[in-house]
């Protein structure tokens, strides 16, 4: 075989090794290099590219973790969510539970501020039928004893009774009758509702016991004055039950007065007002036809009383069977009570006299009398004119010979005019 020369082995060494790619340089930029092409790319473009593709890469990672995780990540934030609606229901609901708490504590105090301002308003209209039915009594003479602010429980002053007309006594103040406390406790004051309720209730308390004061007194004064009447009926000897024949006429069933178990005392005590009352009713129209009025007007002045005496015409002792009393000529002469005349003319010694029946077995006469202004059966009301003073029959100047007789028999005048006296303001 031929021998090759060294420059051609040479030449196919070199023609048969692979080629190397040249290695990336840094000069100006960037060259990349392959298969004998040559890129060149500068520093901006090259973080461009990098940028690009880290952004590119971590698009790709949050992508594939999003489609991998996605469910969990959704459950999890549907339990937030649940958690925090359920968490805000229950706030809501237990708020809901302390607004119906408050509503219902205000619904009750309402209710119970309402059942005292009705207990009010029916306290007051019962403090205002018992003013009614005081003012309702009519007159009350004299004076009544009530108890004086401030001072102890037992202790007592005397004040004068208004006239049965005045209604201030016994009645509810304008101011206080004519509010309603419904509106009243809008009022500003210490206290609040509560406050404007218990100063009513406390109003209401010393009006009450004004009443019941009031009411105890008015008591206390009919039965004094039916004491005192029944007294003098039974000093002058006289049936306390008989009525006058001239009281007009009256019956009925009979329907005995009774108050009710529960009654409190304010009614207990009007019942025994109504009782005394109509005791005095009776005891005073009895009253009327009893002779304790005097036969004169101003003060009596007595010349010769009842009973023996020396007669002044004979000198000798004689009965003398009633009072000699001081009078001008012309003087007015009343009747002592109320009654029927029974004689009016002249009658031997007495000279013109005037006989008036009270009935019940009493008797007058009003004697010496210078004239007469009655007649016979004529109906006399207590201090009506009979006649005039006078001197006429067994006399020795002008006088009233004034008597009373019980069935007809003289008794002293004196008994029935000082009885009077004590019963003076009791009509």
């Amino acid at each position: 075989m031929p021998r090759r020369s060294s420059s051609q082995h040479h030449h196919r060494n070199h023609s048969n090794r692979p080629r190397e790619v040249a290695p990336l340089r840094w000069a100006a930029g960037l060259s990349l290099g392959h298969a004998g092409r040559q890129v060149r790319l500068g520093p901006i473009a090259f973080w461009i590219i990098v940028g690009t593709l880290a952004i590119m890469a971590m698009w790709t990672i949050a992508t594939a973790t999003y489609f991998a995780f996605r469910d969990d990540v959704l459950t999890r934030l549907i339990a937030r969510q649940a958690e925090m609606q359920f968490g805000y229901e229950d706030r809501i609901a237990e708020l809901r539970i302390q607004v119906d708490r408050f509503s219902s504590r205000q619904l009750l105090d309402q209710e119970q501020y309402e059942q005292k301002l009705d207990q009010i308003l029916r306290r007051q209209a019962a403090l205002e039928s018992r003013a009614s039915a005081l003012n309702g009594l009519g007159d009350i003479t004299g004076t009544i004893r009530q108890p004086a602010r401030g001072s102890r429980p037992g202790e007592a002053r005397t004040i004068p009774l208004n006239p049965p007309n005045d209604k201030r006594a016994l009645a509810i103040p304008a101011d206080r009758a004519t509010i309603d406390p419904r509106t009243s406790i809008l009022a500003k004051g210490a206290g609040g509702i509560g406050g404007v309720i218990v100063r009513l209730q406390a109003s209401l308390d010393r009006l009450e016991q004004r009443q019941a004061a009031m009411v105890n007194s008015i008591a206390d004064t009919y039965d004094s004055k039916a004491r005192r009447m029944r007294g003098v009926l039974i000093e002058l000897g006289l049936d306390k039950g008989a009525t006058s024949e001239g009281a007009g006429a009256i019956g009925g069933p009979f329907i005995p007065a009774s108050v009710p178990k529960d009654a409190m005392g304010f009614e207990q005590q009007l019942h025994r007002i109504q009782i005394a009352r109509a005791q005095i009713t009776r005891l005073t129209r009895t009253l009327g036809s009893v002779p304790v009025r005097k036969p004169i007007d101003g003060e009596l002045g007595l010349q010769s009383g009842f009973g023996v005496r020396i007669d002044p015409f004979l000198g000798a002792p004689a009965m003398h069977t009633g009072l000699d009393l001081h009078g001008e000529t012309g003087d007015p002469v009343r009747a002592t009570a109320d009654g029927t005349v029974a004689a009016a003319g002249w009658s031997g010694g007495y000279g013109r006299v005037v006989d008036i029946d009270h009935h019940n077995g009493l008797s007058t006469r009003y004697g010496h009398l210078s004239s007469i202004d009655v007649r016979v059966g004529q109906t006399v009301k207590t201090g009506q004119i009979v006649g005039k003073v006078g001197s006429t029959g067994r006399s020795t100047g002008p006088h009233l010979h004034y008597e009373t007789r019980l069935r007809g028999e003289a008794v002293d005048p004196q008994k029935f005019l000082r009885a009077g006296q004590r019963l003076d303001g009791s009509f």
